[in-house]
């Protein structure tokens, strides 16, 4: 029975404790629902609020959108107007003018063009016969310029100056035996040696050739000489004029010069034309037939050496007349020489044209024989 009463008090405790926490979850709730209720009127209240005042200000709203909208199409003119009118008024009234500064630039020279001198011609060093027969050519000129080797009349060759204005030419094939005449000329602008240099080259070989250099104020012989042969230099014909003038003629060595000695008296010289004959004439006064005399041919270098001499003794014979005076034409003569040896004036050719009844007194053969108009 007590047992009883135990198990009810405990069934009634724990129904009053459900009862109390529903209770209380109901009044939760509606603390929840009373809370609620008057969140939602304020909010009412502050959405009527905010309209109210929204239909208040739409004209006001309406103003400031015409007037961001009128800003918004001119800002850009109006912000230029603005930065000029700021730098107007710097300029006017802040700037201060800097102070003028003089700058002296240094005068600049102009670029000096060096022009080739054409007054400036090239010349000969040395021109030398090797023992082969090949020549050596070395001059001048300009630096670094080419220059030309010319040889009777062609251009065989072009070299370059190096910076001292200097050029060697030396041609793998050796020239053959006979004459050269040599010249220079510059290919930038066309410029010629005033200076020429004959060349002969012996058949003998370079010991009986010459080189001579030939310029306005006469020649110079680059090389001589140095054996000659039988041959070099002879005698072919001594013509002894009633006028008292002898003529030589004879065979040497081209381009040197010969002289005329009788019994040692110096008569005169002769230069040796490019094809080994020399005349010369001089007036010897009257010599005495049946009389010895010595004659002697010399032929010389371009220092004035004698290299080479003939001398002839002779007994003068009684002369023939004046008409009996002939010489044969050789390669190398011209009427002017022939009369400057016979007639002693070279502007009488005319009387030997004449004489001969040649028309063109430039025109003569080799082995033509003149007859020589001779009258004391």
């Amino acid at each position: 029975m007590a047992k009883d009463n135990k198990n009810e008090k405990k069934k009634q405790s724990t129904d009053s404790m459900i009862d109390e926490a529903i209770a209380k979850q109901n009044a939760w709730l509606e603390n929840r629902r009373t809370y609620t209720r008057g969140f939602l009127k304020k909010l009412d209240t502050f959405a009527r609020k905010k309209d109210e005042n929204q239909s208040i200000d739409k004209k006001e709203i309406e103003r400031a959108r015409n007037r961001r909208s009128v800003i918004g199409a001119y800002w850009f003119p109006i912000l230029c107007a603005l930065v000029v009118i700021f730098i107007a008024i710097w300029v006017a009234f802040v700037r201060q003018p800097a102070p003028q500064r003089v700058v002296v630039v240094p005068a600049v020279p102009e670029p000096v063009v060096q022009a080739i001198d054409t007054m400036t011609a090239p010349t000969f060093d040395i021109v030398r016969i090797e023992k082969n027969g090949s020549v050596v050519i070395a001059g001048r000129w300009l630096p670094h310029q080419n220059i030309s080797i010319v040889v009777n009349g062609k251009i065989v060759a072009t070299e370059r100056t190096d910076s001292a204005g200097e050029f060697v030419y030396a041609p793998s094939k050796p020239f053959a035996a006979g004459n050269y005449t040599i010249s220079l000329m510059g290919t930038e602008p066309t410029v010629k040696s005033e200076d020429k240099v004959f060349v002969y080259v012996s058949e003998a070989g370079a010991e009986n050739s010459v080189s001579l250099l030939m310029t306005r104020d006469g020649s110079t012989l680059l090389q001589a000489p140095s054996m000659l042969r039988d041959g070099d230099l002879s005698v072919s014909k001594i013509d002894y004029l009633d006028t008292g003038r002898i003529v030589v003629t004879g065979d040497a060595l081209p381009r040197l010069r010969v002289s005329l000695s009788l019994n040692d008296k110096y008569m005169g010289f002769a230069r040796v034309s490019d094809h080994h004959h020399f005349g010369l004439g001089a007036d010897v006064g009257e010599l005495e037939s049946g009389k010895e005399y010595s004659l002697t041919v010399r032929m010389h270098d371009g220092d004035g050496r004698t290299v080479a001499s003939v001398t002839h003794d002779f007994v003068m014979p009684e002369m023939t007349g004046d008409d009996d005076t002939f010489y044969t034409v050789r390669r190398g003569d011209c009427l002017w020489i022939i009369a400057r040896n016979f007639l002693r004036r070279g502007i009488l050719f005319s009387i030997i044209a004449e004489r001969n009844n040649i028309e063109n007194p430039d025109l003569i053969y080799p082995k033509q024989l003149l007859q020589i108009p001779v009258e004391k």
